[in-house]
């Protein structure tokens, strides 16, 4: 999912009414947010924060100081992590150290939902539906091929 389409579903779940532009710059395409106060806002963590920000959620950021920083590293976990990974043995390894981590928790800093969150489930959205459609269909093959044999 490319970062503004991320940012717009973001605006449209914390409630803000939709009105801001993003543009993409770059090779990487890193978002852009033209501010109407000040100046543009890059990259997707920090606009999000802007946003949680402007709908007056700030809780999503974290409620404690340890939680303001459990957030802010999974915010850069996606960012260096997730975004500009495509093989599948680096998904495959992201997502058995995710699940790891999250063993004993709810959410990724424990139980309390936050925007790290919501980012971790847009950037690993895309390789859970590659896995469940490749799935599927393989099944789907190999019932039609055990019917045919």
């Amino acid at each position: 999912m490319a970062a503004a389409a991320e940012l717009s579903l973001l605006e449209k779940s914390l409630g803000l009414s939709k009105g801001n532009k993003y543009s993409a710059q770059g090779e990487r395409q890193i978002p852009v947010l033209q501010t109407n106060n000040g100046p543009s806002l890059r990259g997707l963590t920090t606009i999000a924060a802007h946003l949680v920000k402007q709908a007056n959620k700030e809780y999503l950021l974290g409620s404690t100081a340890e939680e303001k920083a459990i957030v802010q590293q999974w915010l850069e976990y996606r960012v260096t992590q997730i975004d500009g990974h495509s093989s599948k043995n680096d998904i495959h390894t992201l997502l058995k150290d995710l699940n790891s981590y999250l063993e004993d928790k709810v959410y990724l800093t424990g139980y309390n939902f936050t925007l790290a969150d919501i980012l971790l489930y847009y950037g690993l959205h895309r390789f859970i539906v590659s896995i469940i459609v490749t799935g599927f269909f393989s099944v789907v093959f190999r019932m039609i091929f055990k019917t045919l044999s």
